[in-house]
């Protein structure tokens, strides 16, 4: 079997340096549309380098641009084949306002390895800390397709009840047909995004955009429509990767609040609101 579970949970710790700077976070930013209108002042505070902020979900390409699923696959213990890979979710824990620039000491490992039936789950924990202490604690969780199955611990199910009633809010977000070209370029260069062979091994009809560029988009129209644009009221972001989205369609964000949360469904329009990103959680002051 190419997945030790215990193996892979045992295993040191890696740590590595990290370093970013404002050009960075301007990049991943534009990888996840920000800048339309182009002078929007509300826009000008993720594109602009004398009003930037951060947005937090920056956290999950800071220093390396994997977001975890590269990495956790070269860790010890995990030999599987890229084209059964997808990021099946992710969960974020921002622990004090992201800096412009920065650099920090990044600790990754396998956190958890389930066994779901037909697939394994591969949970890649990474921790972040500056001279200055915790900054983020992201969990990716990567889904290997067929590498289920030998009677390992299914973990937690993760799956919430639908939010009640209709949402508070409803927006959309056209994809560029040149996002996940351009989403990229933060460092994330699985083939699956570009490469048209690739994609079609791996069973898509075509490159889709990264699950990751979905939950920046996401965030980011949260923020943007009930957080007053203030990137620093994130406390926690969390989903589950419940569908692809393919660069050029439109997203729609459904957003439900709850007292220091907001509930977030979202889906793709063109494809009969087909289920993109589910069990979705943004908490926050």
């Amino acid at each position: 079997m190419p997945i030790d579970a215990a193996k892979a949970v045992a295993a040191e710790p890696r740590t590595g340096e990290i370093a970013w700077n404002s050009k960075d976070v301007q990049l991943y930013h534009l990888g996840i549309g920000a800048g339309v209108p182009a002078t929007d002042p509300d826009e000008l505070r993720y594109t602009l380098e004398s009003r930037l902020h951060v947005l937090p979900s920056f956290a999950t390409v800071a220093g390396s641009g994997s977001p975890g699923v590269i990495s956790g696959l070269s860790m010890p213990g995990i030999e599987v084949d890229l084209a059964k890979v997808l990021h099946g979710g992710q969960a974020l824990t921002i622990h004090r306002p992201l800096p412009v620039e920065g650099t920090a000491t990044a600790t990754g490992r396998i956190a958890a390895v389930y066994d779901k039936g037909k697939a394994a789950v591969l949970v890649m924990r990474t921790e972040v800390a500056d001279a200055d202490g915790p900054l983020w604690t992201n969990d990716a969780q990567i889904f290997v397709r067929r590498e289920g199955g030998w009677g390992g611990d299914r973990g937690p199910s993760g799956r919430l009840d639908p939010p009640s009633g209709e949402p508070d809010r409803v927006v959309e977000r056209a994809v560029r047909e040149d996002q996940a070209l351009l989403y990229r370029l933060s460092g994330d260069w699985n083939p699956l995004h570009a490469d048209p062979e690739f994609a079609k091994v791996a069973g898509f009809e075509r490159p889709i955009l990264h699950g990751l560029c979905t939950y920046g988009i996401t965030l980011k129209a949260v923020v943007d429509t009930l957080l007053g644009g203030d990137v620093a009221r994130v406390r926690s972001y969390v989903t589950r990767f419940a569908g692809v989205v393919y660069p050029g369609e439109t997203l729609r964000i459904r957003m439900w609040e709850q007292p220091d949360a907001v509930r977030v469904a979202v889906s793709a329009v063109e494809r009969d609101d087909a289920p993109v990103l589910a069990d979705t959680v943004v908490e926050h002051t």
